[in-house]
């Protein structure tokens, strides 16, 4: 009997370093992406501390975070590919909660699924966005681009 408890906590010691491992594996490449990105914020801008990181990947990828530039809240798409910063006051843009309200208004989301911010291209030029991907009454999955700076429809995926 005591042979199988100690297979039994062995085998579940085993299997918990394992999923352990599996996990940490998972995130390094978006914990390698946040470092990558704050050095760039460090380097070639003046914005202190940040928040709110994430990777978002369209047609391109960027690093989307949150920081201060002279203590007024910024957002900040930092492209992986060329390293180009591009920010924008947080009050003088479209809010989340505006992005999601154009979506009710030209659209019937049965559920918003997710909201944030990403870069959308529109004739070969990226620019700031919400990307707000909701589901249909018939379930279908969408996708739907608020300009951040105009708070109007850049395009939309539907029926994905």
């Amino acid at each position: 009997m005591k042979k199988w408890i100690s297979i039994s906590i062995i085998s579940i010691v085993v299997i918990a370093g394992i999923l352990a491992k599996v996990y940490l594996n998972a995130v390094a490449p978006v914990d390698r992406a946040e470092e990558k990105a704050v050095s760039i914020l460090k380097k070639d801008t003046k914005l202190t501390g940040y928040s709110d990181f994430e990777l978002y990947s369209g047609e391109e990828t960027y690093y989307v975070l949150k920081a201060k530039d002279k203590k007024k809240p910024v957002y900040v798409w930092i492209s992986e590919k060329s390293g180009k910063v591009v920010t924008r006051a947080v009050n003088t843009g479209t809010s989340k909660q505006e992005a999601v309200d154009t979506v009710y208004s030209e659209r019937n989301p049965k559920e918003i699924i997710s909201v944030r911010l990403g870069m959308a291209r529109i004739q070969k030029t990226d620019r700031p966005a919400w990307e707000v991907y909701y589901r249909t009454g018939s379930n279908s999955i969408n996708y739907f681009y608020v300009d951040f700076d105009t708070g109007k429809k850049i395009r939309s995926i539907d029926n994905f």
